[in-house]
């Protein structure tokens, strides 16, 4: 299979080229083509032409930031993480596949991310539980070892 990617992430220093990296990998190992643009703070490296993106069968977006799809469109897209691409690229690749072989030409997002209707079961299953959800969790451990508390005990 014939793909494209970009990667990006807001420094573009090394997590998008490790992704990138990472995805011309995999694609080797796994038999398929791909030219992976990066982008990041210095602008973009290794650009897609216009032929390549028309060539592609379809595309890849590791990113952390904002990546322009428009001249994606009518392509299977995949969207992920740039952790995704460096942790997990072959699900990226997995979820192409199933989008070419479907004659899908639509967006999906792939990754560990949760979702906000994620977090909203949980206060739901808080309420089942019997336990009340408008209170406040308190987040961290022990007051009495909190910085201002040490604080206070250095300047007394």
């Amino acid at each position: 299979m014939k793909l494209v990617a970009v990667t990006s992430c807001p420094t573009g220093i090394a997590h998008s080229q490790m992704a990138a990296e990472n995805l011309e990998q995999t694609a080797e190992r796994l038999g398929h083509d791909i030219k992976v643009e990066v982008q990041g703070a210095m602008g973009a490296q290794n650009e897609l032409t216009a032929g390549e993106i028309a060539d592609a069968e379809a595309v890849i977006i590791a990113s952390d930031t904002a990546v322009s799809r428009d001249r994606f469109e009518g392509k299977p897209l995949v969207k992920g993480t740039v952790k995704d691409g460096v942790n997990d690229p072959e699900s990226l690749f997995e979820r192409a596949a199933e989008l070419v072989e479907e004659g899908k030409t639509e967006a999906v997002e792939v990754g560990d991310g949760e979702s906000d209707a994620d977090a909203g079961t949980e206060a739901g299953d808080a309420e089942a539980d019997g336990s009340d959800a408008s209170e406040p969790s308190r987040r961290g451990g022990d007051r009495e070892k909190g910085l201002f508390a040490r604080l206070k005990k250095l300047f007394s």
